[in-house]
């Protein structure tokens, strides 16, 4: 196992085309010392998440061989889907691991950025803890606009790229890379189709309009489905726990007589998130995470 471990969890603006999404998995299994760990795609969102670690230096290049794979299979001229989006390569964080500081994903995000634009022409901003504005350390706060919007937003001065020109790629757009700590990707269905719910929801919920520190949060339809999802990305599930979203959640919901039909997460969560879960659920009482079964044997393994 390297002893430098980046996670990066590129998404990409294609859920539906299973073939496309084959061949960009397959770009990133291709580099040697990279690890894809996960593959999530959703035809209501029109995007796929893939989860890969690495030594920093395999995993640029694995970035370069997405983006050589997913390029000329996506064209956000045609492009319509429930996630916002601004980029084919929409976003591209990189998580310390193990061995690795944020520092040290701050100086790969520059690099990355850097020859992103080199190599393919695509305007990128850096965000997260590479951002070099305040305005840009939330992600949101760049995709404003979307795609079809930056065209006019990439002219303002103030939102010109970290790297590259200030001219969109005509068919993938402008991409963001950056730094930051683990983010678990969680969505919550209601049992209804009343978008206006869901939005009501996320409104209370997310901390920009008021909500719990570390949420940020949408109302979107799933046509597919004829419901609606809150969905959500928790930045910090130390400070704000999933059980204390789910359950805001809930009550919100009641207020509209709207039960919660079932939760999703997207992509990997990290074992300590679900040993909080199951202390809040199960009301455990002197729990410790090293009565989990399989760390104990791993811990006995490792020491064998």
């Amino acid at each position: 196992m390297p002893r430098k471990l980046v996670e990066c969890v590129p998404n990409v603006s294609e859920g539906r085309d299973k073939e496309a999404v084959a061949v960009m998995a397959e770009a990133i299994r291709s580099v040697p010392n990279v690890f894809l760990l996960d593959v999530q795609s959703d035809p209501d969102h029109h995007r796929s998440v893939f989860t890969f670690v690495g030594e920093p230096e395999a995993v640029a290049e694995a970035v370069f061989r997405l983006f050589e794979a997913a390029l000329p299979r996506i064209d956000l001229r045609h492009h319509r889907g429930e996630h916002p989006r601004m980029g084919a390569v929409d976003v591209v964080p990189l998580v310390p691991v193990r061995g690795v500081k944020m520092a040290d994903c701050v100086e790969l995000a520059k690099k990355v950025g850097a020859e992103i634009w080199r190599r393919f022409h695509v305007p990128v901003y850096l965000y997260g803890e590479a951002a070099t504005r305040p305005e840009r350390a939330d992600l949101s706060e760049i995709r404003k606009g979307e795609f079809e919007g930056f065209f006019e937003k990439i002219k303002d001065p103030q939102w010109a790229p970290d790297f590259g020109d200030p001219v969109v790629h005509p068919t993938a757009g402008v991409t963001a890379v950056g730094a930051r700590e683990f983010l678990i990707a969680f969505n919550v269905n209601l049992g209804t189709s009343d978008l206006r719910v869901a939005k009501e929801i996320a409104k209370a919920v997310r901390f920009s309009s008021g909500g719990l520190r570390y949420v940020k949060a949408l109302g979107m339809e799933l046509k597919e489905r004829g419901i609606v999802q809150v969905s959500m990305n928790l930045t910090n599930f130390r400070k704000t726990p999933l059980p204390r979203v789910l359950e805001l959640v809930r009550r919100e919901a009641a207020r509209f007589g709207v039960p919660v039909v079932g939760t999703e997460i997207v992509g990997l969560i990290p074992e300590e998130a679900l040993v909080q879960v199951a202390e809040y659920y199960l009301q455990l009482e002197k729990f410790s995470p090293a009565q989990v079964l399989e760390r104990r044997i791993e811990e006995a393994l490792g020491g064998a």
